[in-house]
């Protein structure tokens, strides 16, 4: 090969499945959170009775049979017509490959259907990754994206960032 030719590495396709989470699915999902170093990780037991009592408003991203990602999610008992996501994570390996937003956009799509036509999260200041993502699905849905203070640093009993909320909402139309 000459110096002015270039090589390009082969590419591979990643296949990614997107689907519910099962029982089965718990410790898995409580695996990548206690790996991704910036989660508040929950125990073991919530992320088990999390895929038991919300399958619906979860989901779990697979490659090769393998859970590589999920969002976990519930109904705002307040507001049934949104879904409040609670985490979102990606196996190390895994990220850079848009799996995080694919499962945002998934789960909204199944949500959907369901009545629910609006996302919240909460998300620290400091987390602008995590921002940059809800807005991104945000634009890709034709959703206004708004951000509110919910909870200040003392709200919390230990060292913790504050939690501004973030909310994914149908445009309303001007009268």
């Amino acid at each position: 090969m000459r110096p002015s030719q270039t090589r390009t590495a082969p590419t591979t396709v990643l296949t990614v499945d997107y689907r519910m989470p099962t029982v089965a699915d718990g410790t898995r999902l409580w695996e990548i959170a206690s790996d991704s170093k910036v989660l508040d990780v929950n125990s073991s037991y919530s992320y088990v009775l999390w895929c038991h009592d919300f399958a619906q408003t979860s989901i779990i991203a697979e490659v090769d049979g393998r859970p590589v990602g999920f969002v976990t999610g519930y109904r705002r008992q307040n507001d049934p017509s949104t879904l409040m996501v609670w985490q979102v994570a990606v196996d190390d390996s895994m990220r850079g490959h848009g799996i995080a937003g694919s499962m945002l956009h998934h789960l909204f799509d199944r949500v959907n259907r369901l009545g629910m036509v609006a996302m919240h999260t909460t998300i620290s200041p400091d987390n602008i990754p995590s921002q940059r993502l809800f807005e991104s699905v945000a634009k890709a849905r034709g959703l206004r994206f708004e951000r509110r203070d919910l909870f200040a640093a003392n709200a919390f009993p230990d060292s913790h960032e504050p939690e501004d909320l973030y909310m994914l909402e149908p445009e309303i139309p001007e009268p």
